[in-house]
């Protein structure tokens, strides 16, 4: 009985060191390089445009015009960008700042958005707007379907598209994919403007239109990208065979921050359903929908388009703690009252990434 207490008295004492040993090796570990816990938390970015009742670009605003809150709680801006004047130092930009400026707008088909866009021309837009946009990433998506091929509509929605993608400039990258019953990754995001021309000409005749099936995967390849993203697609007509639903794409792309707009033609428009849709994915995400009757309102949209890519607020946040692991609702505000008669669009909210822990394994100091 002795012998027995002894030997578990003895085990009692070695459980005792090896924990005290245990725990020095922690705290060594934290004090010279040794194991290191981290909390992921994902970064919200938003795409933010300001314009006046008449639709012209509001400019000049700092981080801390803006008000920014995720199911009620507000956010501290992380990052902030306005156009292509690159990233602001946030602390700098709430210094006073001269009352922001109102520029025109081109003229652009009916937008669903709103009144029309007036003042500037179109010349104007492709050389002056298009030279100042850089560092964003952009994902055509063409529509080849049977819609297309009804008075040389295909012919020029290429040339539109050619022209858009010529007059983005360096570093701006591209990608173009087309889409019918099936989805064709013609160009990879490239820089290379050529490579995306080559895809445009390279397109051909499909059959039924799966636009929501197409729209999908071009948000899931966008969605590997960091930064600026947005998604532009041509379509002439109904998606008549997508399986998937326009609700599922839309809630996507506003989880992954990625406005989507739309040109559309007379087709779709005579399509309520259609254009419904379209309209409330392209403002629910921050982008725009357009429906043009002819090749002219085309080109004006891609150009309204440039134009609204390089006049978007880019602000990011990491989200304040919020027990809400479902959809959360954002809202964008401007503080001065004096700012509060100005319009602003981007995404409505999003549904969360669940955040997870990494545990990097350090090297101890020599």
């Amino acid at each position: 009985m002795a012998k027995r207490l002894a030997m578990l008295l003895m085990a009692v004492l070695v459980l005792i060191s090896g924990l005290a040993v245990w725990v020095a090796a922690g705290q060594s570990g934290q004090d010279s390089g040794g194991s290191v816990i981290r909390v992921v938390v994902a970064m919200v970015q938003l795409n933010v445009a300001v314009t006046d009742l008449k639709g012209n670009y509001v400019t000049g605003l700092r981080p801390s015009d803006f008000i920014i809150s995720e199911d009620g709680i507000p956010q501290n801006v992380a990052t902030f960008e306005e156009g292509n004047e690159g990233p602001q130092n946030v602390s700098a930009a709430a210094l006073p700042a001269p009352e922001p400026k109102v520029e025109a707008r081109p003229a652009v088909p009916d937008s669903g958005q709103g009144a029309p866009r007036r003042g500037g021309t179109q010349s104007d837009t492709i050389e002056g707007i298009a030279s100042a946009v850089s560092g964003s990433n952009v994902f055509i998506l063409f529509d080849t379907s049977n819609y297309m091929f009804r008075d040389r509509g295909f012919v020029f929605a290429q040339d539109s598209i050619a022209e858009f993608v010529r007059s983005l400039d360096h570093p701006y990258r591209v990608a173009f994919y087309s889409y019918s019953r099936d989805f064709f990754r013609a160009a990879s995001l490239t820089e290379d403007r050529s490579q995306v021309l080559r895809g445009v000409r390279s397109t051909v005749n499909g059959d039924d239109s799966a636009l929501y099936n197409a729209l999908l995967m071009t948000l899931r390849d966008a969605a590997q990208y960091s930064g600026r993203k947005v998604v532009v697609v041509f379509s002439n007509g109904p998606d008549n065979s997508s399986m998937v639903a326009p609700e599922d794409v839309d809630e996507l792309a506003q989880s992954e921050g990625i406005p989507i707009y739309m040109i559309s033609t007379r087709e779709a428009k005579l399509d309520p359903s259609s254009a419904a849709v379209f309209a409330r994915m392209t403002a629910s995400t921050g982008g725009e929908a357009y429906f043009a009757k002819n090749w002219k309102d085309q080109r004006d949209a891609f150009a309204s388009i440039r134009d609204d890519l390089a006049h978007l607020y880019f602000l990011s946040y990491y989200p304040q703690p919020n027990p809400n692991r479902g959809w959360r609702a954002i809202t964008v505000k401007l503080k001065d009252p004096k700012l509060k008669k100005y319009r602003i669009r981007t995404r409505s909210g999003y549904r969360p990434i669940p955040s997870h822990v990494t545990v990097d394994a350090g090297t101890p100091a020599g």
